[in-house]
């Protein structure tokens, strides 16, 4: 693999009740435990952070994959959800895409969020890692 760009972040602190700062200093963000987790909340999480990535990263997928075929997709959108629980041994995650095709035809949609599935770095390090369901919507 030819490595075009390395992302640098730091956590500090008292870990998901600490402070994340990425080296260029656009990310620089306190860190809080959910409510749902037993924390104060109020601040932003890993959870949040890797919803945001993987939307975005998915949607530059689906562009790419909806290009390959000449398909509209400017009014597109990628919402993700991203869950954590306890499994046997700590904690998993758990992921849900949603593909928002607004205009296009169910079939299509459906095959440029497979396809988008495929292409995407993040879908490919999740692969049998994490339970991703991938579902879009026109």
């Amino acid at each position: 693999m030819d490595i075009k760009y390395t992302a640098e972040a730091t956590s500090s602190g008292d870990a998901r009740n600490g402070h994340v700062r990425s080296s260029d200093g656009i990310i620089d963000q306190d860190m809080a435990m959910p409510k749902e987790m037993g924390g104060p909340g109020g601040a932003t999480n890993p959870e949040q952070l890797f919803a945001a990535g993987y939307a975005a990263c998915f949607h530059q997928a689906l562009k790419l994959a909806a290009g390959q075929e000449k398909v509209d997709v400017d009014s597109s959108s990628v919402d993700a959800q991203v869950g954590i629980g306890p499994d046997a041994t700590s904690f998993g995650l758990q992921v849900w895409l949603t593909v928002n095709l607004p205009g296009a035809d169910q079939e299509t949609a459906d095959r440029l969020a497979a396809r988008a599935h495929e292409l995407c770095p993040y879908s490919k390090a999740t692969q049998g890692n994490i339970d991703v369901q991938v579902t879009a919507q026109v």
